[in-house]
Protein backbone atom coordinates (compact mmCIF):
# COMPACT_ATOMS: atom_id res chain seq x y z
CA UNK A 1 0.00 0.00 0.00
CA UNK A 2 1.60 3.73 -1.16
CA UNK A 3 2.66 5.60 2.20
CA UNK A 4 -0.20 8.21 3.51
CA UNK A 5 2.17 11.44 2.83
CA UNK A 6 2.90 10.50 -1.02
CA UNK A 7 -0.85 9.83 -1.28
CA UNK A 8 -1.22 12.77 0.20
CA UNK A 9 1.13 14.94 -1.73
CA UNK A 10 -1.11 13.16 -5.03
CA UNK A 11 -4.07 14.58 -3.43
CA UNK A 12 -2.25 18.29 -3.70
CA UNK A 13 -1.69 17.70 -7.48
CA UNK A 14 -5.22 16.44 -7.82
CA UNK A 15 -7.43 19.16 -5.78
CA UNK A 16 -5.34 21.50 -7.75
CA UNK A 17 -6.58 20.20 -11.29
CA UNK A 18 -10.16 20.77 -10.18
CA UNK A 19 -9.99 23.85 -8.90
CA UNK A 20 -8.23 25.13 -11.71
CA UNK A 21 -11.00 23.60 -13.92
CA UNK A 22 -13.43 25.32 -11.92
CA UNK A 23 -11.51 28.86 -11.80
CA UNK A 24 -11.26 28.26 -16.03
CA UNK A 25 -15.01 28.02 -16.04
CA UNK A 26 -15.83 24.88 -16.69
CA UNK A 27 -18.61 23.54 -14.27
CA UNK A 28 -17.28 20.50 -11.97
CA UNK A 29 -21.19 19.49 -11.78
CA UNK A 30 -21.99 16.12 -12.59
CA UNK A 31 -25.06 18.10 -14.39
CA UNK A 32 -23.20 18.70 -17.63
CA UNK A 33 -21.57 15.40 -18.13
CA UNK A 34 -25.11 14.03 -18.53
CA UNK A 35 -26.18 13.43 -21.43
CA UNK A 36 -28.48 15.39 -23.94
CA UNK A 37 -31.07 13.47 -25.86
CA UNK A 38 -32.70 13.38 -29.41
CA UNK A 39 -35.40 10.98 -29.91
CA UNK A 40 -37.09 10.88 -33.51
CA UNK A 41 -40.29 8.77 -34.17
CA UNK A 42 -41.87 8.35 -37.66
CA UNK A 43 -45.70 8.68 -37.65
CA UNK A 44 -46.39 8.86 -41.12
CA UNK A 45 -44.59 7.86 -44.57
CA UNK A 46 -42.57 11.60 -44.45
CA UNK A 47 -43.30 12.88 -41.27
CA UNK A 48 -41.64 12.79 -37.56
CA UNK A 49 -42.02 13.87 -34.54
CA UNK A 50 -38.83 14.87 -32.66
CA UNK A 51 -38.33 15.07 -28.54
CA UNK A 52 -35.02 17.28 -27.74
CA UNK A 53 -33.74 16.83 -23.85
CA UNK A 54 -31.26 19.26 -23.19
CA UNK A 55 -29.43 19.29 -19.42
CA UNK A 56 -29.41 22.05 -17.04
CA UNK A 57 -26.46 23.71 -16.22
CA UNK A 58 -27.78 25.47 -13.29
CA UNK A 59 -30.87 27.06 -14.38
CA UNK A 60 -29.69 27.47 -17.99
CA UNK A 61 -30.15 24.76 -20.50
CA UNK A 62 -26.53 23.34 -22.06
CA UNK A 63 -25.73 26.08 -26.17
CA UNK A 64 -26.68 22.80 -27.92
CA UNK A 65 -29.03 22.76 -30.69
CA UNK A 66 -30.45 20.52 -33.41
CA UNK A 67 -29.15 20.83 -37.04
CA UNK A 68 -31.48 18.54 -39.29
CA UNK A 69 -31.14 18.60 -43.02
CA UNK A 70 -32.20 20.90 -45.23
CA UNK A 71 -35.31 19.58 -46.89
CA UNK A 72 -36.82 19.60 -43.27
CA UNK A 73 -39.48 21.87 -42.48
CA UNK A 74 -41.74 21.80 -39.43
CA UNK A 75 -45.80 21.55 -39.67
CA UNK A 76 -46.69 22.43 -36.29
CA UNK A 77 -45.44 25.00 -33.89
CA UNK A 78 -42.71 23.68 -31.37
CA UNK A 79 -43.57 23.19 -27.94
CA UNK A 80 -41.09 24.51 -25.12
CA UNK A 81 -40.47 22.96 -21.50
CA UNK A 82 -38.49 23.87 -19.09
CA UNK A 83 -38.11 21.24 -15.76
CA UNK A 84 -35.76 21.03 -13.38
CA UNK A 85 -33.23 19.46 -14.80
CA UNK A 86 -33.47 19.79 -18.65
CA UNK A 87 -35.31 21.10 -21.16
CA UNK A 88 -37.48 20.04 -23.59
CA UNK A 89 -38.42 20.80 -26.81
CA UNK A 90 -41.23 18.63 -29.05
CA UNK A 91 -41.58 19.05 -32.85
CA UNK A 92 -43.47 18.13 -35.51
CA UNK A 93 -41.20 17.72 -38.58
CA UNK A 94 -41.84 16.62 -42.62
CA UNK A 95 -38.50 15.16 -44.60
CA UNK A 96 -38.16 14.85 -48.17
CA UNK A 97 -38.91 12.10 -50.46
CA UNK A 98 -34.97 10.90 -49.03
CA UNK A 99 -36.03 10.30 -45.62
CA UNK A 100 -33.59 9.98 -43.06
CA UNK A 101 -31.68 7.03 -44.86
CA UNK A 102 -28.24 8.11 -44.76
CA UNK A 103 -29.24 11.64 -43.37
CA UNK A 104 -26.41 13.33 -41.15
CA UNK A 105 -27.88 15.57 -37.82
CA UNK A 106 -25.53 17.92 -36.15
CA UNK A 107 -25.73 19.40 -32.46
CA UNK A 108 -23.77 22.85 -32.80
CA UNK A 109 -22.33 23.88 -29.64
CA UNK A 110 -22.11 20.22 -28.48
CA UNK A 111 -18.00 20.79 -29.35
CA UNK A 112 -17.73 23.15 -26.21
CA UNK A 113 -19.09 20.69 -23.78
CA UNK A 114 -17.81 17.89 -21.73
CA UNK A 115 -21.66 15.66 -22.35
CA UNK A 116 -22.92 13.55 -25.34
CA UNK A 117 -25.71 13.60 -27.53
CA UNK A 118 -27.46 10.22 -27.98
CA UNK A 119 -29.68 10.05 -30.87
CA UNK A 120 -32.65 7.28 -31.11
CA UNK A 121 -34.91 6.83 -34.06
CA UNK A 122 -37.98 4.66 -34.39
CA UNK A 123 -39.64 4.20 -37.55
CA UNK A 124 -42.71 3.29 -38.80
CA UNK A 125 -42.22 -0.73 -39.63
CA UNK A 126 -40.73 -1.71 -36.56
CA UNK A 127 -36.78 -0.98 -37.04
CA UNK A 128 -35.23 1.38 -34.45
CA UNK A 129 -30.97 2.38 -34.22
CA UNK A 130 -29.43 3.96 -31.90
CA UNK A 131 -26.30 6.67 -32.05
CA UNK A 132 -24.19 9.13 -29.77
CA UNK A 133 -22.71 11.93 -30.90
CA UNK A 134 -19.25 13.39 -28.51
CA UNK A 135 -17.47 16.74 -28.60
CA UNK A 136 -15.28 15.55 -30.99
CA UNK A 137 -17.94 14.29 -33.47
CA UNK A 138 -20.57 16.70 -33.01
CA UNK A 139 -23.16 14.79 -35.44
CA UNK A 140 -24.25 11.26 -36.49
CA UNK A 141 -25.38 9.79 -39.39
CA UNK A 142 -28.51 7.56 -39.53
CA UNK A 143 -27.43 4.11 -40.03
CA UNK A 144 -30.17 1.52 -39.69
CA UNK A 145 -28.12 -1.20 -39.62
CA UNK A 146 -26.02 -0.24 -36.85
CA UNK A 147 -26.16 -3.95 -34.13
CA UNK A 148 -26.08 -3.95 -31.24
CA UNK A 149 -22.33 -4.55 -30.58
CA UNK A 150 -21.77 -1.06 -32.15
CA UNK A 151 -24.35 0.08 -29.33
CA UNK A 152 -22.50 -1.92 -26.53
CA UNK A 153 -19.66 0.11 -27.87
CA UNK A 154 -21.01 3.31 -27.48
CA UNK A 155 -22.77 3.38 -23.97
CA UNK A 156 -18.87 1.49 -22.68
CA UNK A 157 -17.10 4.79 -24.07
CA UNK A 158 -20.19 6.96 -22.67
CA UNK A 159 -19.46 5.36 -18.91
CA UNK A 160 -15.81 5.93 -18.71
CA UNK A 161 -16.67 9.48 -19.99
CA UNK A 162 -18.97 10.08 -17.30
CA UNK A 163 -16.91 9.27 -14.68
CA UNK A 164 -13.54 10.90 -15.92
CA UNK A 165 -15.57 13.82 -15.75
CA UNK A 166 -17.36 13.32 -12.68
CA UNK A 167 -15.32 15.31 -10.76
CA UNK A 168 -17.60 14.74 -7.58
CA UNK A 169 -17.49 10.81 -8.01
CA UNK A 170 -13.70 11.20 -8.49
CA UNK A 171 -13.68 13.15 -5.29
CA UNK A 172 -15.47 10.68 -3.01
CA UNK A 173 -13.03 7.73 -4.22
CA UNK A 174 -9.67 9.91 -3.82
CA UNK A 175 -11.31 10.11 -0.17
CA UNK A 176 -11.74 7.10 0.04
CA UNK A 177 -8.09 6.75 -0.66
CA UNK A 178 -7.13 8.84 2.43
CA UNK A 179 -9.70 7.17 4.60
CA UNK A 180 -8.60 3.22 4.36
CA UNK A 181 -4.58 2.27 5.08
CA UNK A 182 -5.18 -0.51 4.45
CA UNK A 183 -4.32 -2.62 1.18
CA UNK A 184 -7.72 -5.84 1.99
CA UNK A 185 -9.86 -2.93 3.64
CA UNK A 186 -9.46 -0.59 0.44
CA UNK A 187 -10.55 -3.25 -2.17
CA UNK A 188 -13.17 -4.04 0.39
CA UNK A 189 -14.30 -0.23 1.16
CA UNK A 190 -13.95 0.16 -3.22
CA UNK A 191 -16.13 -2.80 -3.96
CA UNK A 192 -18.43 -1.86 -1.62
CA UNK A 193 -18.78 1.50 -3.52
CA UNK A 194 -19.04 -0.52 -6.46
CA UNK A 195 -22.02 -2.71 -5.31
CA UNK A 196 -23.99 0.01 -4.16
CA UNK A 197 -23.99 2.30 -6.90
CA UNK A 198 -24.51 -0.74 -9.21
CA UNK A 199 -27.41 -1.52 -7.13
CA UNK A 200 -29.41 2.05 -7.76
CA UNK A 201 -27.97 2.81 -10.85
CA UNK A 202 -30.04 0.12 -12.31
CA UNK A 203 -33.02 0.85 -10.27
CA UNK A 204 -32.93 4.15 -11.05
CA UNK A 205 -32.68 3.23 -15.09
CA UNK A 206 -35.19 0.43 -15.25
CA UNK A 207 -37.47 2.57 -13.06
CA UNK A 208 -38.03 1.01 -10.17
CA UNK A 209 -36.89 3.86 -8.21
CA UNK A 210 -37.32 7.36 -8.90
CA UNK A 211 -36.19 10.24 -7.05
CA UNK A 212 -35.63 14.27 -8.43
CA UNK A 213 -31.95 14.99 -9.65
CA UNK A 214 -31.24 18.08 -7.87
CA UNK A 215 -31.98 16.99 -4.11
CA UNK A 216 -29.15 13.69 -4.94
CA UNK A 217 -26.68 16.12 -6.18
CA UNK A 218 -26.18 18.44 -3.44
CA UNK A 219 -26.63 14.99 -1.29
CA UNK A 220 -24.01 13.29 -3.52
CA UNK A 221 -21.59 16.92 -2.56
CA UNK A 222 -22.52 16.33 1.41
CA UNK A 223 -21.17 13.49 1.23
CA UNK A 224 -18.23 14.68 -0.01
CA UNK A 225 -18.23 17.10 2.82
CA UNK A 226 -18.45 14.31 5.47
CA UNK A 227 -15.44 11.79 4.11
CA UNK A 228 -13.31 14.76 4.37
CA UNK A 229 -14.58 15.66 7.75
CA UNK A 230 -13.60 11.84 8.70
CA UNK A 231 -10.43 12.01 6.71
CA UNK A 232 -9.31 14.58 8.65
CA UNK A 233 -10.52 13.10 11.81
CA UNK A 234 -8.54 9.90 10.90
CA UNK A 235 -5.10 11.49 10.49
CA UNK A 236 -5.34 13.43 14.17
CA UNK A 237 -6.00 9.72 15.59
CA UNK A 238 -9.75 9.61 16.28
CA UNK A 239 -12.00 7.07 15.07
CA UNK A 240 -15.65 6.31 14.37
CA UNK A 241 -17.94 4.41 12.45
CA UNK A 242 -16.56 5.32 9.20
CA UNK A 243 -12.92 5.25 10.44
CA UNK A 244 -13.17 1.46 11.98
CA UNK A 245 -15.51 0.13 9.34
CA UNK A 246 -15.17 2.51 5.80
CA UNK A 247 -16.83 0.06 3.81
CA UNK A 248 -20.55 0.45 5.48
CA UNK A 249 -19.85 4.25 4.75
CA UNK A 250 -18.80 3.61 0.90
CA UNK A 251 -21.62 0.93 0.73
CA UNK A 252 -24.51 3.89 2.28
CA UNK A 253 -23.07 6.82 -0.08
CA UNK A 254 -22.12 4.69 -3.01
CA UNK A 255 -26.31 4.34 -3.13
CA UNK A 256 -26.43 8.17 -3.39
CA UNK A 257 -23.62 8.19 -5.94
CA UNK A 258 -25.63 5.40 -8.42
CA UNK A 259 -28.32 8.04 -8.78
CA UNK A 260 -26.08 10.26 -10.24
CA UNK A 261 -24.47 7.88 -12.61
CA UNK A 262 -28.43 6.74 -13.35
CA UNK A 263 -28.92 10.14 -14.64
CA UNK A 264 -27.27 10.04 -17.40
CA UNK A 265 -29.92 6.76 -18.69
CA UNK A 266 -32.60 7.80 -17.31
CA UNK A 267 -32.51 11.49 -17.81
CA UNK A 268 -32.25 10.98 -21.48
CA UNK A 269 -35.46 8.62 -21.89
CA UNK A 270 -34.16 5.97 -23.76
CA UNK A 271 -37.49 3.05 -24.76
CA UNK A 272 -37.20 0.28 -22.20
CA UNK A 273 -35.91 -1.86 -25.20
CA UNK A 274 -32.69 -0.27 -25.28
CA UNK A 275 -32.14 0.29 -21.47
CA UNK A 276 -30.78 -3.19 -20.57
CA UNK A 277 -27.75 -3.53 -23.03
CA UNK A 278 -27.04 0.45 -22.62
CA UNK A 279 -27.31 -0.22 -18.57
CA UNK A 280 -24.97 -3.21 -18.58
CA UNK A 281 -22.37 -1.44 -21.38
CA UNK A 282 -22.61 1.60 -19.40
CA UNK A 283 -21.95 0.48 -16.15
CA UNK A 284 -18.76 -1.84 -16.90
CA UNK A 285 -17.55 1.72 -18.70
CA UNK A 286 -18.09 3.25 -15.15
CA UNK A 287 -16.19 0.77 -13.53
CA UNK A 288 -13.65 0.74 -16.29
CA UNK A 289 -13.19 4.78 -15.77
CA UNK A 290 -13.47 4.47 -11.79
CA UNK A 291 -10.29 1.77 -11.90
CA UNK A 292 -8.35 3.49 -14.38
CA UNK A 293 -8.62 6.31 -11.96
CA UNK A 294 -7.49 4.52 -8.63
CA UNK A 295 -4.36 2.82 -10.79
CA UNK A 296 -3.26 6.01 -12.21
CA UNK A 297 -3.35 7.16 -8.17
CA UNK A 298 -1.76 4.60 -6.85
CA UNK A 299 0.91 4.90 -9.85
CA UNK A 300 1.71 8.28 -9.31
CA UNK A 301 2.46 7.50 -5.56
CA UNK A 302 4.26 4.61 -6.45
CA UNK A 303 6.71 6.85 -9.09
CA UNK A 304 6.92 9.72 -6.35
CA UNK A 305 8.13 7.09 -3.62
CA UNK A 306 11.19 5.77 -6.18
CA UNK A 307 11.94 9.50 -7.40
CA UNK A 308 12.63 10.44 -2.93
CA UNK A 309 9.88 12.93 -3.35
CA UNK A 310 9.60 14.37 0.46
CA UNK A 311 6.28 15.74 2.27
CA UNK A 312 6.27 18.85 4.20
CA UNK A 313 4.83 17.71 7.82
CA UNK A 314 2.53 21.57 7.56
CA UNK A 315 0.70 20.47 4.83
CA UNK A 316 -0.08 16.61 6.39
CA UNK A 317 -4.19 17.37 6.53
CA UNK A 318 -4.31 19.76 3.19
CA UNK A 319 -6.09 17.13 1.23
CA UNK A 320 -7.97 16.75 3.71
CA UNK A 321 -9.60 20.11 3.88
CA UNK A 322 -9.72 20.30 0.31
CA UNK A 323 -11.85 17.80 -0.04
CA UNK A 324 -14.44 18.92 2.64
CA UNK A 325 -14.15 22.48 0.92
CA UNK A 326 -14.36 21.43 -2.48
CA UNK A 327 -17.84 19.31 -0.84
CA UNK A 328 -19.02 21.87 0.83
CA UNK A 329 -18.93 24.35 -2.19
CA UNK A 330 -20.37 22.09 -4.19
CA UNK A 331 -23.06 21.52 -1.90
CA UNK A 332 -24.14 25.17 -1.52
CA UNK A 333 -23.85 25.33 -4.64
CA UNK A 334 -26.20 23.00 -5.18
CA UNK A 335 -28.83 23.56 -2.30
CA UNK A 336 -29.20 27.22 -4.36
CA UNK A 337 -30.33 25.64 -7.29
CA UNK A 338 -33.14 24.02 -5.14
Amino acid sequence: MPSAPLLRAVGLIFFGLIVATILSGCSADAHESRPAYLQITQTAPSQFTLLWRTPMRGSVPLPVIVKLPADVRDIRNPLVQTLSDSRLERRWIEIGPEGLAGARIGFPGLELTITDAITQVKMLDGRSWMAIARPSQPWVEMEPDRGRAEIFADFLRQGVHHILYGFDHLLFVFGLLLLVPARWMLVKTITAFTVAHSITLAAATLGYISLPAPPIEAAIALSILFLGVEVVRAQRGGTSIAIRHPWVIAFAFGLLHGFGFAGALSAAGLPPADLPLALVSFNLGVEAGQLAFVALVLLVVGSMRRLGIAWPQQAELAPAYLVGALGAFWFLRRLAFL
